[in-house]
């Protein structure tokens, strides 16, 4: 990734967790905003969250791809850019994967203590 996108994935991603904290939803209590992908013509961008609490998850993601259409006209308030991209929020995979790693870990380690005794 060139510099260039880096800088914008990282003021995409700072002005959405502001506006995300400024909005009045109960649903994006625990939201963070993790990572932005941005296409390189600017048209779109993917937008990683993490949301505390499994059973949230859904909720708060379907929350904010309908609440996208308001955080589009914050990021075109405050970033100049050529064209102000669609965004998408989804699940950070990375977040997912780790978690199910830290699971399997747990299982192994109390499968190893259980054979201990």
């Amino acid at each position: 990734m060139s510099d260039r996108m880096a800088k914008v994935n990282s003021t995409l991603r700072e002005v959405l967790a502001e506006e995300i904290e400024r909005m009045n939803d109960s649903r994006f209590e625990m939201v963070a905003v993790t990572g932005v992908d941005t296409a390189p013509n600017l048209r779109t961008a993917l937008v990683y969250v993490d949301v505390l609490g499994e059973k949230n998850q859904d909720a708060a993601v379907e929350a904010l791809n309908g609440a996208a259409k308001r955080l589009q006209s914050a990021v075109a308030r405050e970033v100049r850019m050529k064209y102000t991209p669609t965004l998408e929020f989804a699940m950070d995979p990375g977040i997912l994967g780790g978690d199910r790693i830290d699971m399997l870990l747990r299982s192994l380690s109390s499968e190893s203590s259980i054979e201990d005794e």
